[in-house]
């Protein structure tokens, strides 16, 4: 009877429809077949496609020191103490032990009687068999969790890199914006110091040297907002570098040119290196196991107790081996009535796997949508890039014209001040277009699964000494009976 039951199944079973080969296109609809190549494959290390050192130290000690990378790791140890728990489960319990028993009882012609009884237990053996293999069941489903576990820890650290330089691009843009202030105020001062002195001698309308003022004094305001955000950007940065919030940071002082377009692979091979569409994968396997172990509940448990030690009335002669014994028992126990608990718990665990399995499937469309939505924007965001760049130069042109036109009384002051505006909000929008095409690779590279090349796929699993490995994959529904 138990010959059928000795290995656990193996076949994965049927995930949800976001996860079928047959349902998914051969590459990603998002970018036109011309620009992919055969043997296209996502990089570990994207962030050095930058060329950045200063990001590169930022990175490497955010991954570091971040705190909830550290908790991911905490939680990672939980998981392998557990697997490690439910393995040795399946090996017998070895003991000794000391007891000493005083028997005080009355009654009799002689009133109170004493007896004394001791006894050393030299070794205590019981060992639960596993004959419908339900604790292996369980150590499996530990082992899976670990694993998920660990693909959670991957995640972690590839979403905190990802985090990090979109805040060192933060910090590098509001540099960069600083200097536009500063040297847009620069500007600001000297038409205001030369309308000054036209108004002066008579020159032009008098309102145009307070216009002047006023666009110098606004200028400093912005000054003075670009500086704030520089700080904020500086201290976001290094809350992610898990170092103390001063505002003081190191970064390259212009925005990195834009990689070319990344290896993206194909849709189908997106599930086997997304982290967190793995820990989903992992925890439907032990959602599975665990179902497996509950159905097996139902089923009659063999244990078997075997002991040696020694026993006498009197403590000197405990190590005397003519007071030894020796005992060997088993018993079988079937569940009979337990108010539908065992039951239950099967119902509970297969909502649990039917849970898990649409985790699993929410997850996987997730992803699939996270690349194709950064793979879409990515031509629209460079094309607005290059727009708004040239729009800048344009407009640079254009001011320099008006107030050379200005000085020789053709245009009017106010045809200079709207050419400094517009001057000023092209570059503006400019460099902030340049950081959101930055930031659309790294949310690329994020969505496409790219991590660290120094990184395993996943760890070894944790189990006691004497055990084998065991499979991760959970049994088919059909094959848990």
């Amino acid at each position: 009877m138990a010959t059928g039951c000795t290995n656990l199944p193996t076949q994965t079973p049927a995930k949800p429809a976001a996860d079928s080969s047959e349902n998914l296109p051969a590459r990603w609809t998002a970018v036109p077949e011309s620009r992919l190549t055969q043997g296209d494959v996502v990089k570990g290390n994207w962030w050095t496609a930058f060329n950045d050192a200063n990001l590169n130290r930022a990175i490497s000690q955010a991954v570091g020191n971040n705190y909830q990378i550290a908790q991911s790791r905490a939680q990672l140890a939980q998981a392998k103490a557990q697997a490690l728990i439910a393995s040795a489960s399946r090996l017998p319990a070895v003991g000794a032990g000391l007891q000493a028993d005083r028997t005080r009882q009355g009654g009799g012609d002689n009133g109170f009687s004493t007896n004394e009884s001791y006894g050393l237990n030299l070794l205590n053996v019981s060992w639960e068999v596993d004959l419908w293999n339900r604790l292996k069941a369980q150590s499996a489903a530990a082992n899976a969790s670990y694993l998920a576990s660990n693909e959670a820890l991957r995640a972690v650290r590839q979403a905190v890199a990802a985090q990090t330089a979109k805040a060192y691009l933060a910090v590098v843009e509001s540099r960069q914006q600083l200097g536009l202030s500063q040297r847009t105020l620069q500007v600001m001062t000297e038409t205001a110091r030369q309308v000054g002195n036209r108004a002066d001698v008579g020159i032009g309308s008098p309102g145009d040297k307070y216009l002047s003022q006023s666009n110098r004094d606004s200028a400093k305001a912005g000054l003075a907002g670009h500086q704030e955000a520089l700080d904020r950007a500086s201290r976001q940065l290094q809350l992610l570098m898990s170092a103390y919030p001063d505002a003081k940071v190191t970064t390259a002082d212009t925005l990195p040119r834009l990689p070319a377009l990344p290896g993206i692979g194909i849709p189908a091979s997106l599930l086997a290196r997304r982290p967190d569409v793995l820990a989903a994968e992992r925890q439907l396997q032990a959602a599975g196991f665990n179902m497996l172990a509950a159905r097996r509940a139902l089923l009659p448990g063999i244990s078997l107790t075997t002991g040696l030690g020694t026993a006498s009335t009197e403590l000197k002669n405990l190590l005397d081996g003519d007071f030894s014994f020796w005992r060997l028992g088993g018993s079988l126990l079937q569940p009979v009535f337990q108010g539908g608990t065992l039951r239950a718990n099967v119902l509970l665990n297969e909502a649990r796997q039917q849970e898990a399995a649409n985790a699993y499937a929410q997850v996987a469309l997730t992803a699939f949508s996270e690349v194709e939505s950064a793979l879409a924007a990515r031509s629209t965001i460079n094309n607005r890039q290059s727009a708004l760049c040239s729009a800048a130069n344009a407009a640079k042109s254009a001011e320099q014209i008006s107030f050379n036109r200005y000085r020789q009384g053709i245009e009017p002051y106010l045809t200079v001040l709207e050419s400094q505006r517009r001057t000023l909000d092209a570059a503006s929008a400019c460099i902030s277009a340049q950081r959101a095409a930055l930031d659309n690779y790294v949310a690329l590279q994020l969505a496409l699964g790219g991590g660290f090349e120094a990184l395993a796929a996943s760890a070894p699993l944790p189990q006691a000494a004497g055990q084998e490995r065991l499979p991760v994959a959970p049994p088919r529904k059909d094959q848990a009976q």
